[in-house]
């Protein structure tokens, strides 16, 4: 059990932080979707290359463990913002699912700030 103890912050460091450098990177295949979408809610397509940049730095802070608090905290926002801004629409269950999974993101989030990277990470 100490072991897993030991180990659980890294897990969830690699869950989540993969989770955003592979968002990241899955949108640059696509910046011109990813600008109409960020367009579809009235924001400027030049948000893009912003949020993609932010996304895959986002991931890859969190998997080595760099900054870890600040880059927590900071998605942890990024993930409310996107959340009330992009999935709001709940009468389409995709969008509540949407919903959801971003909050609980930024909950799992909230527990990297509140208890740190870890033993693994370059922050100790």
């Amino acid at each position: 059990m100490d072991q897993l103890s030991k180990y659980a912050p890294l897990i969830a460091r690699i869950l989540i932080g993969g989770f955003f450098a592979m968002a990241g990177l899955g949108k640059i295949a696509d910046v011109a979707g990813t600008a109409g979408y960020i367009q579809s809610v009235g924001l400027p397509g030049v948000l893009a290359w912003p949020a993609i940049i932010f996304e895959i730095a986002l991931g890859l802070s969190v998997l080595v463990g760099f900054k870890i608090r600040l880059a927590a905290l900071a998605g942890a926002v990024f993930c409310m913002l996107t959340a009330v801004m992009f999935h709001n629409n709940f009468a389409d269950q995709i969008q509540m699912i949407m919903f959801l999974k971003n909050f609980a993101i930024a909950g799992g989030f909230l527990m990297i700030f509140a208890h740190g990277a870890g033993a693994v990470a370059l922050d100790k």
